[in-house]
């Protein structure tokens, strides 16, 4: 077991918040207001480490890699969080982008004591998603120091993975064991430890860097438009039509008719509209083009 030590920032008792429990909750609403001010300056600090992984990731991705991140406790669930949004938000298969977290999926709701000092766990948890050579995997621990996040990174570096490191401490043990670090410095929590606090701030801003823009490089997106999104409610089944719509110039009831034709599926939808085609035209056109709706749209 690898005991969280006292130097690291995290841990840090910050003297501004130590009487917090004798303040008005205004004041206290105030002082983390003021505090996580300071998180996306000190991602901004590391963005071209941030962005070196992201091309790597995107490069195995394009090859057919999956993206994996594993974490233990708050880092966990808010990995498992980034990549539940990937099929709804680019139409993803589940198993492209997963979330693993240490002790199973009870601890996305409750805690799973000791779990996260397992390395033998995480890479068992590697062994059994036979990670690969193509696949990128992604640890996730604001100290650094998780053993499950460990193990999984010692585990799938064996087997030739590109491994990533996302910490909020410098020097991180899991930087070490990365290929790609990434350490967001945020400092000492308002309640001092708790790491769901700033360092989760800082995690979940990093995390939508890593997955939008890899699913941008991957043209899930045509320009700023989630054209892969899955229409599975009224209110995204509404913005697909006013997303075919804006793109084609064409009326709401044409781009819902297309939509319907095509089966949900905005690309495939535009592309009947500007090139007057069927739907298994469309799909043959952006098939060709290697499902980038801007390629197939120019061609």
């Amino acid at each position: 077991m690898i005991e969280p030590l006292p130097e690291l920032s995290t841990e840090q008792s910050d003297p501004r918040y130590s009487q917090i429990d004798r303040l008005p909750t205004a004041q206290i609403a105030r002082l983390m207001n003021q505090a996580d001010a300071a998180v996306p300056a000190a991602v901004a600090v590391v963005i071209p480490a941030i962005s070196e992984a992201i091309d790597a990731i995107a490069a195995r991705m394009t090859q057919g890699g999956r993206l994996l991140y594993v974490g233990a406790g708050t880092s966990g669930r808010l990995a498992v969080l980034d990549a539940s949004e990937c099929p709804p938000t680019f139409g993803t298969d589940p198993s492209l982008v997963q979330g693993v977290i240490a002790g199973g999926p009870d601890a996305l709701t409750r805690s799973v004591e000791g779990a996260e000092d397992d390395p033998e766990a995480g890479a068992a948890a590697m062994k059994d998603l036979e990670v690969g050579a193509l696949d990128s995997v992604v640890g996730v621990s604001a100290s650094g120091r998780a053993p499950f996040v460990l193990g999984a990174l010692s585990e799938a570096t064996g087997r030739g993975a590109l491994t990533v490191g996302l910490s909020c401490n410098d020097d991180a043990p899991l930087s070490a064991a990365a290929e790609h670090a990434i350490e967001v410095v945020v400092g000492p929590e308002v309640v001092t430890g708790s790491t769901r606090l700033k360092a989760g701030t800082a995690q979940k801003l990093v995390l939508n860097m890593i997955s939008t823009i890899s699913m941008v490089k991957l043209g899930r997106t045509y320009g700023n438009k989630m054209i892969e999104m899955s229409a599975m409610n009224s209110k995204l089944a509404g913005r697909a039509v006013r997303m075919v719509s804006d793109i084609t110039g064409a009326d709401r009831e044409t781009a819902g008719a297309a939509l319907n034709a095509a089966d949900g599926q905005a690309k495939v939808a535009v592309l009947m509209i500007q090139h007057g085609l069927d739907a298994d035209g469309a799909r043959a056109l952006l098939e060709s083009h290697g499902e980038r709706l801007s390629d197939a749209l120019s061609g």
